[in-house]
C-alpha cells in the first residue's frame, strides 16, 4: 500500500478501494495553481502501481469543483520574460497542466469526477478526462478562455474527444457557459443529480460497481478504449484478442469463472485485487 504524499492544495482520504482527492483552495473556488498541478501529478504517479486503490473520486471543496487556472500564477509568469534559448514561462505553466491532465486521462484507476458549482477552464478539462462524471444541481460549465484573450490550449483536445468537434467549436469559440442539463445532453456528464444527497448516492453506487469489477481487467479495458481511433482497427483487434486469451487464462479470469459457477461474489468484490502467483 502506497504512502500518500503531503499536499497543501489537496486533501486525500482513503476509503476502502477508493482514494478521495479534494481540490482544496476554496478561497479561489479551487482554481488550479502550479502547486496543485504538481501535487495532482505526484499523487497519480504514486498510486498508479498501488493495486489497493482501484478508483479515484475527484471533487472540489466548499461547493465548487474548479474555477480554472490561477490568475496569480499567470501574473507571476508574465513577470518572468523568456530568456534567450529558454522556454517561455507561460509555455511551462500551460504545458505542466497538459502533462497532468494527460496523466489523469491515462490512469489505470477509474476516475470519478464529482462536479458542482464552477467547472471552468482547467476544471472543465478535468471533467472531460474522468471515466464517470456525476454532477449536482449547482453545476455550471464553461470554456471562457477566448473571452479572456487566451486559448484552451491543453484542454480543447480532451473536450473534442469527450463531446465531439461540432459541440466543442460552439462552446470554445463563443466562450459559452452551460448548465448541468445541457452538459448531460452533450454527453459531458453521465448523471445529473437534483440534490446533494442523490449525488452522494450516485458516487456510492459507482464505487460499489467498481468493487465488483476485476481490477486488472478494468485497467486493461480502459487502456484498450483509449487506443480506439489511434491505430489501425485490424491490429488493434489482433492485440485485443491476445489480451482476451491472457485474461481468461489468468488469475482473474479463473476466479471470475469459478465464482459465477459457484454463485458467489468473486474475490475482488470481497477483499480487493486477486494476487498473481
Amino acid at each position: 500500500m502506497t504512502d500518500l504524499p503531503h499536499c497543501d492544495t489537496l486533501t486525500l482520504e482513503r476509503q476502502g478501494h477508493a482514494l478521495r482527492i479534494t481540490l482544496n483552495r476554496p478561497q479561489v473556488r479551487n482554481a488550479m495553481s502550479l502547486q496543485m498541478v504538481a501535487e495532482l501529478a505526484t499523487v497519480f504517479s504514486q498510486i498508479e502501481t498501488d493495486d489497493s486503490i482501484r478508483a479515484v473520486v475527484l471533487r472540489g471543496s466548499e461547493g465548487h469543483f474548479c474555477a480554472g487556472g490561477d490568475i496569480k500564477d499567470m501574473a507571476g509568469a508574465r513577470g518572468q520574460p523568456a530568456a534567450e534559448g529558454e522556454q517561455d514561462p507561460f509555455y511551462r505553466l500551460n504545458r505542466a497542466f497538459g502533462h497532468m491532465i494527460q496523466q489523469v486521462n491515462e490512469s489505470s484507476k477509474v476516475v470519478i469526477a464529482v462536479l458542482d458549482g464552477a467547472v471552468m477552464g482547467g476544471g472543465f478539462g478535468l471533467a472531460c478526462v474522468s471515466d464517470v462524471a456525476l454532477a449536482g444541481p449547482t453545476v455550471t460549465f464553461g470554456l471562457p478562455e477566448t473571452s479572456l484573450g487566451v486559448i484552451p490550449a491543453q484542454i480543447a483536445p480532451f473536450v473534442v474527444e469527450r463531446i465531439g468537434l461540432t459541440q466543442t467549436r460552439r462552446l470554445a469559440l463563443l466562450g459559452l457557459r452551460i448548465d448541468g442539463e445541457e452538459a448531460a445532453r452533450l454527453g459531458l456528464i453521465h448523471q445529473l443529480c437534483a440534490e446533494d444527497t442523490a449525488l452522494e448516492a450516485a458516487v456510492a453506487e459507482a464505487l460499489d460497481r467498481i468493487r465488483h469489477c476485476a481490477p486488472q481487467a478494468t485497467a486493461a479495458t480502459k487502456q484498450l478504449l483509449h487506443r480506439v481511433g489511434k491505430e489501425p482497427m485490424h491490429s488493434l483487434l489482433d492485440d485485443a484478442a491476445e489480451q482476451f486469451a491472457a485474461a481468461i487464462r489468468g488469475q482473474e479470469g479463473a476466479e471470475g469463472t469459478l465464482a459465477f459457477m459457484q454463485k458467489r461474489p468473486p474475490a475482488w468484490a470481497e477483499s480487493g485485487p486477486v494476487q498473481e502467483d
